[in-house]
């Protein structure tokens, strides 16, 4: 066998081990419904007796913002790789649950709800007594909410990117929102030309996200959560005072919407003493698909659900 077979050989063994090494994640819908209205909730996994994970998500879009599936970036796949059952919920009204007449329904507490709803089941399924949430933006309140009412059934929770309290007094008269690509874009850091810095968000995650939000995301988004957001500043909105499970608040400090003295002041309410705080350096309210911040941000909340 010649020295060039040879090698060629050797590097197909290669591959071939390394595909093989590497966790197959797989997808499952999840039936769920509450007050007559269809929910969505998928479940990544790679294995079934897995610990559960429940993410929350944002105001403007759905869950599919943590399953940008571009290189490594996908939030949900990382997760269920690292053993964890990971599974997405899409409050009423959003991405792939079933549409609303009255998009002001779904607010913070009807969200807090549905997240109690999807908790329920996933334990159900699971044989867990609690489990871990993760809240993103709006995802903190509500998810918050739901930690301080339903305590016993949170293992830990994550509050990434928290809106500790109100962003300004606005009347939100609609009750949907009709957003445009823009919109969808809106979030990613710019340069200084006012153009998406490429950079900091490589371009094909900005196009599967943007692709993602027309894709999952109906031409009206439900504004009730959008209205509890606008509110005073004095206004407090998560319950953290309420909380008794471990807690980690995690935040960018080039995040918009995040104010690092109102996270040191939820931070120093929190009743836990295995509670911790994380301000990432340059980062911003989507570092978790940001290249220079990603990978430490995702570190530093697996640490956490890791930690005895």
């Amino acid at each position: 066998m010649s020295r060039k077979i040879l090698l060629s050989f050797v590097l197909v063994l290669v591959i071939i081990s390394s595909c093989a090494a590497a966790p197959r994640v797989s997808r499952e819908v999840i039936p769920l419904e509450r007050n007559g209205i269809k929910l969505h909730l998928e479940c990544y996994s790679v294995s079934k007796d897995a610990d559960p994970l429940l993410f929350a998500h944002g105001v403007g879009f759905a869950s599919h913002e943590f399953d940008v599936n571009v290189k490594d970036y996908s939030l949900a796949r990382y997760f269920a790789k690292k053993g964890f059952n990971v599974y997405l919920l899409d409050i009423a009204g959003f991405g792939r649950s079933q549409e609303v007449k009255d998009g002001f329904m779904p607010d913070s507490d009807y969200a807090a709800e549905d997240i109690a709803a999807a908790a329920r089941v996933i334990l159900e399924r699971s044989g867990r007594k609690s489990l871990d949430v993760l809240g993103w933006s709006w995802g903190t309140v509500t998810s918050g909410r739901f930690a301080a009412k339903y305590p016993e059934l949170v293992h830990k929770l994550v509050l990434y990117a928290p809106i500790v309290a109100g962003l300004g007094e606005i009347e939100v008269k609609d009750a949907f929102s009709h957003y445009t690509w823009n919109d969808a874009a809106y979030e990613f850091q710019k340069n200084k030309k006012g153009h998406i810095n490429y950079k900091i968000t490589e371009a094909a995650v900005v196009n599967a996200y943007t692709s993602n939000c027309w894709r999952y995301d109906k031409e009206a988004v439900p504004n009730g959560g959008k209205r509890d957001l606008l509110v005073s500043p004095d206004k407090r909105l998560i319950p953290t005072d309420k909380l008794t499970m471990p807690v980690l608040i995690i935040a960018g400090s080039k995040d918009n919407y995040v104010s690092q003295a109102l996270c040191e002041e939820a931070f120093n309410t929190l009743q836990n003493k295995a509670s911790r705080m994380e301000i990432i350096k340059g980062g911003s309210h989507i570092m978790m698909i940001e290249k220079p911040y990603y990978k430490t941000f995702r570190s530093k909340v697996l640490d956490f659900l890791r930690a005895e």
